[in-house]
């Protein structure tokens, strides 16, 4: 009886950790500034350094601030300050393509998308979606500022902007304009670019978006949003075991008990 409950333990544990890890897209590789998220209808919370993030979360920066995130399969986004980034849908398996999923919604601000395995691989299932338009991410290095328009730069290799109106391909180096979801993306001289969407592009190009810390190869541990601050799947595991361990003591307890009556 005491070895089955412990085993009954230990199986929720994996159930746990499992629960904890098996859902997170990516991690925060590095921050400046005042970077939050949210899951949901939750509350935004400070994140830190190595904490991962799921579909379902939405990361916003403050007033001179910055956020490098590194997606499971190695795609980048920068994303600059005063923006607002939702992970729609993320779904991604190395060894099954076929099941390659990826949504991004900026409601905000701008960012610097740096295409991973799965906008190389999938390229028709990476998508960008702007109040303007959406951008299909075709293994590309790629800017975006929003004011009052939709501003895009390619940086690198192509897009595609559509929307309602239609749709028009870009190749770099080339910037485009979407004035409204009804109108066609149209090329834009860089000369004609506002003064505030070509200071954030020069700064989105300056940042480094080399590979960070991995997860499981050193360095800081990658936690999860609502373990705080700090926290880590070690410290996580240690304590979910220490509570297996409880159980197992109760159930040797409740069973010792039960013999004596």
């Amino acid at each position: 009886m005491r070895r089955t409950r412990f085993a009954a333990g230990c199986f929720t544990v994996g159930c746990l950790l499992l629960a904890n890890g098996a859902f997170a897209n990516g991690f925060i590789q590095s921050i400046s500034g005042d970077v939050q998220a949210s899951e949901g209808a939750g509350a935004p919370t400070a994140v830190s350094v190595a904490q991962r993030f799921k579909a379902g979360t939405t990361i916003s920066t403050g007033a001179d601030s910055r956020a490098v995130l590194r997606f499971d399969d190695g795609h980048r986004v920068v994303l600059y300050a005063h923006s607002e980034l939702r992970i729609v849908r993320y779904r991604f398996d190395r060894d099954r393509p076929a099941q390659d999923s990826m949504r991004l919604q900026l409601a905000k601000g701008g960012l610097r998308s740096v295409t991973g395995l799965m906008g190389q691989r999938s390229r028709e299932q990476v998508t960008l979606s702007l109040p303007q338009a959406s951008v299909a991410l075709e293994g590309t290095d790629f800017a975006v500022m929003l004011i009052d328009s939709a501003y895009v730069s390619v940086l690198h290799g192509a897009v595609a902007v559509g929307n309602a109106a239609g749709s028009a391909a870009f190749a770099s180096p080339s910037i485009a304009v979407v004035a409204k979801p009804d109108r066609l993306p149209e090329p834009l001289a860089a000369s004609d670019l506002p003064p505030a969407a070509a200071a954030a592009f020069a700064a989105l190009r300056s940042v480094a978006v080399g590979p960070g810390i991995e997860p499981g190869l050193g360095g800081a541990s990658p936690g999860a949003f609502g373990m705080g601050p700090g926290a880590n799947l070690a410290a996580s595991t240690a304590a979910l075991l220490l509570g297996a361990a409880a159980v197992a003591a109760a159930s040797s307890t409740q069973t010792s008990t039960t013999s004596h009556h």
